[in-house]
């Protein structure tokens, strides 16, 4: 019976010990997603005060957004009627006639400034 016991409590200290090892390791990992985090926090304050200098300016630009969208149906009324009155419609005229080639046959001068004289065709 002391085997018995005894292997029981080695059990017991083993299973402890590798139970401390795991949380060692997890203690360790989850520090430094503190620390990330913590990083992560600055960052976002940065950007948070950064953000705020320009927030008047894109309510601004939202307002400017609205006015051109609200003017954007009579702007585009308008671009019709100069479309309509700016179309190109061509002539009705019917197509023109094919150029009609040189009538006989051409005769190349070279001939000529060589000395050469072909009988005529």
């Amino acid at each position: 019976m002391t085997t018995l016991v005894v292997l029981s409590v080695v059990l017991i200290v083993v299973f402890i010990a590798g139970l401390a090892g795991y949380l060692f390791v997890v203690g360790g990992q989850l520090s430094r997603i503190a620390t990330l985090l913590e990083e992560c926090a600055e960052i976002v304050s940065k950007i948070n005060k950064d953000a705020q200098v320009i927030e008047p300016g894109v309510e601004r630009i939202n307002n400017t957004g609205g006015v051109i969208a609200g003017a954007l149906p009579l702007l585009y009324g308008m671009a019709e009627d100069i479309v309509v009155g700016a179309t190109y419609e061509p002539d009705p005229d019917p197509q023109p006639e094919p150029a009609v080639p040189a009538m006989g046959s051409r005769r190349s001068r070279l001939h000529e400034a060589v000395g050469y004289h072909p009988e005529p065709y």
